[in-house]
């Protein structure tokens, strides 16, 4: 075994005789005013540095806490301006929606005044096909509202479609682009009748559905001319815009043309449409009437 040095002083010691020296060095320099000399020297090399390591010491902690406080307001604004942000987000989709709905009632309002001779009432659609297309739909208004079976149905500027069922709070419309929808046409400016029919592929494709049987004998009818239904048409009403022609040929035959049309709905949105409150059929019947 190691003999322990008992001639060791203790730190303890060390330590507290060292600090009644500094007490004794400092209250010496207040009592005599010492400005220079050993005592100052002293202070300088065991006073000052451990001001600075004070100093240091303790501008690191401020540093550090004002840091972590800075840390903290940067997070509570930034998640502030985030909710800030996703309300204006908020504000400006319900704003656009509103502003988009706005803009389809003028539509169907300007519309109800290009066929005033017609009644009319409005349907908001609730329900459509699988397709991305509006060919077949369901809107919110049925028997209880008045609503008929083969009444007509128009949006954007002109014709949509036909109502094919109806239940008492619903009616199921066929618009004019699907596949199996069929409908006597002419062209204004010169009078000549043709078949409109719809076409889901063409409409994917070019935006058009198509146009054919058209007896156009003066070779009259050109791309941008004006197809209207006629007054032929056993269950549209006449005189409602389908859409415009934008390519036109000859058919094998020599005899008829055919080409495509330019639909003037937009069968990809729509939220509200108008229901012509009068068929093909009730109207043939108060023309006979009054003859």
């Amino acid at each position: 075994m190691k003999r322990r040095n008992r001639n060791k002083i203790p730190s303890k010691i060390i330590l507290a005789v060292m600090v009644l020296v500094c007490i004794i060095l400092l209250f010496t320099s207040y009592v005599t005013n010492f400005t220079s000399g050993p005592i100052h020297t002293i202070a300088n090399y065991i006073f000052v540095p451990m001001q600075k390591g004070i100093d240091y010491l303790g501008n690191t902690i401020f540093l550090n806490a004002e840091e972590s406080k800075t840390k903290e307001e940067l997070l509570s604004e930034n998640e502030e301006l985030k909710n800030k942000v996703e309300d204006l987000t908020n504000q400006i989709n319900t704003m656009q929606l509103q502003q988009n709905e706005l803009e389809e009632l003028q539509a169907l309002y300007a519309l109800d005044h290009s066929y005033g001779n017609y009644e009319k009432t409005g349907a908001r659609i609730i329900a459509k096909s699988t397709s991305n297309w509006f060919n077949t739909f369901t809107i919110n208004k049925g028997s209880a509202d008045g609503i008929e079976k083969d009444m007509n149905v128009l949006s954007g500027s002109g014709l949509v479609g036909i109502v094919t069922d109806v239940g008492r709070h619903y009616a199921v419309v066929r618009s004019i682009i699907d596949d199996t929808s069929s409908v006597s046409g002419m062209v204004i400016s010169t009078g000549d009748n043709c078949i409109v029919s719809g076409s889901l592929k063409d409409m994917t494709n070019e935006n058009m559905i198509l146009l054919s049987n058209l007896e156009d004998k003066a070779n009259a009818v050109n791309p941008g001319d004006s197809v209207v239904t006629s007054n032929i048409s056993d269950k549209f009403l006449p005189g409602l815009l389908i859409g415009y022609v934008t390519t036109i040929s000859d058919d094998d035959n020599h005899l008829t043309k055919s080409g495509k049309i330019s639909p003037v709905a937009d069968f990809k949105h729509m939220q509200d449409v108008l229901v012509i409150t009068t068929t093909k059929e009730e109207l043939n019947a108060g023309v006979e009437a009054s003859d």
